[in-house]
């Protein structure tokens, strides 16, 4: 069994109830003025953010926080609200694009505004700048640190 040091514990719960705190709250406004949740939202900015507005689903899983299985459900469930499409590929008929739609691109931009509030509210605005470089600086060398394992 690993023994971890109070110290190193408390870092972890404070940066895991931290997180899950703010996107609770996030979610909250964005369900309170009738906005996209942020699941779909992310699956919608990463499509906006990507050459044609397309991903094969594999790049799409490997962009945002969600299993492929539970990728694959919030795809189908966006093709049939009409904020995606899905196209098989020329090359591999068993891959798929996920494309995105005007409507799709209507309600990320729609839902940006409140995202944004929540993000400067409930997690910038704690901050001051000091702590805000440090933590930027500390995630961004694990999250390198994980992708460079892959």
């Amino acid at each position: 069994m690993h023994r971890l040091e109070e110290e190193q514990l408390s870092v972890w719960r404070a940066f895991v109830n931290a997180h899950a705190s703010v996107i609770e709250r996030i979610e909250k406004d964005l369900s309170e003025q009738r906005k996209i949740p942020l699941t779909t939202y992310d699956v919608l900015v990463a499509l906006y953010q990507s050459p044609n507005k397309k991903l094969r689903m594999t790049d799409l899983a490997k962009k945002v926080v969600i299993t492929r299985s539970g990728l694959t459900r919030v795809v189908e469930r966006l093709e049939r609200e009409g904020f995606v499409i899905r196209e098989r590929t020329e090359e591999d008929r068993r891959g798929a694009f996920a494309i995105l739609t005007r409507e799709g691109k209507k309600a990320f931009l729609a839902t940006w505004p409140t995202y944004a509030d929540g993000i400067s509210n409930y997690f910038l605005n704690v901050l001051d700048e000091e702590e805000r470089t440090i933590i930027e600086r500390g995630l961004s060398k694990v999250y390198r640190a994980l992708q460079d394992e892959r």
